[in-house]
């Protein structure tokens, strides 16, 4: 029979004084499971590579955005449950067996979710707050769906269902793109409860009214598609 596997996905830029310790700590909650990570770097300038490589991890390059960059991973991940997760700890590697289990019982998708019972977020701003929430009405709206989070990406699935979501979003709005086509394809998915950490050190990558914009495009398409 054969073993299970599990693909981790991250995308990395410029994460060297976070990226020793995600890769440290996934690899010690998964040390008892076949795994792989593949690190999806966008070209980073700093030493983020160069660490990673310590850790017997596969490394491709794509230096478009997170999706282009989670699509990416998705096409050469071997596994047969797919992860994806920052690299930055704002993503809990604790949480990664409550996922991973999400899966094994059955569901085609398992979301990490900040605002259902028992998540949080130590790192949203009001108007990012205010932003998710609206773009999680018009989602649940338009595609009668039951979302309480969206521009979240910490999220396992089968590897069998990727196709079908035909994936095309290049930045920020891959998340957004998932919970759509998901419900678009009737595909069975559990929102499970997530925290949110303020990442170590560093910067995130979004851009609050750019990337929210290229959000409401795909909420927008997606609704005359």
């Amino acid at each position: 029979m054969k073993k299970e596997l599990i693909s981790v996905i991250i995308p990395t830029l410029n994460e060297e004084n976070n990226i020793e310790n995600v890769l440290r700590k996934v690899n010690s909650i998964l040390q008892d499971t076949d795994h792989e990570i593949i690190i999806v770097d966008g070209n980073s300038k700093d030493k983020t590579v160069k660490i990673a490589k310590k850790f017997n991890v596969k490394i491709i390059y794509d230096n478009k955005g997170k999706g282009s960059a989670l699509r990416k991973g998705f096409k050469v991940a071997k596994g047969d449950i797919l992860i994806s997760m920052d690299a930055d700890l704002s993503n809990d590697p604790k949480e990664l067996k409550l996922i991973i289990s999400s899966i094994r019982i059955g569901y085609d998708i398992c979301m990490g979710s900040r605002f259902m019972s028992g998540g949080g977020t130590e790192d949203m701003s009001l108007l990012r707050k205010i932003g998710n929430r609206f773009f999680v009405f018009l989602v649940n709206f338009f595609f009668k769906s039951h979302y309480t989070d969206l521009c979240y990406g910490y999220r396992g699935f089968k590897k069998s269902v990727i196709n079908k979501l035909d994936l095309k979003e290049d930045r920020f709005a891959i998340e957004t793109e998932i919970n759509i086509k998901a419900a678009k394809e009737h595909l069975s998915i559990i929102e499970v409860p997530s925290i949110e950490k303020k990442r170590d050190f560093g910067t995130g990558k979004l851009r609050t009214f750019a990337d929210g914009y290229n959000i409401l495009k795909t909420i927008i398409k997606n609704v005359f598609n």
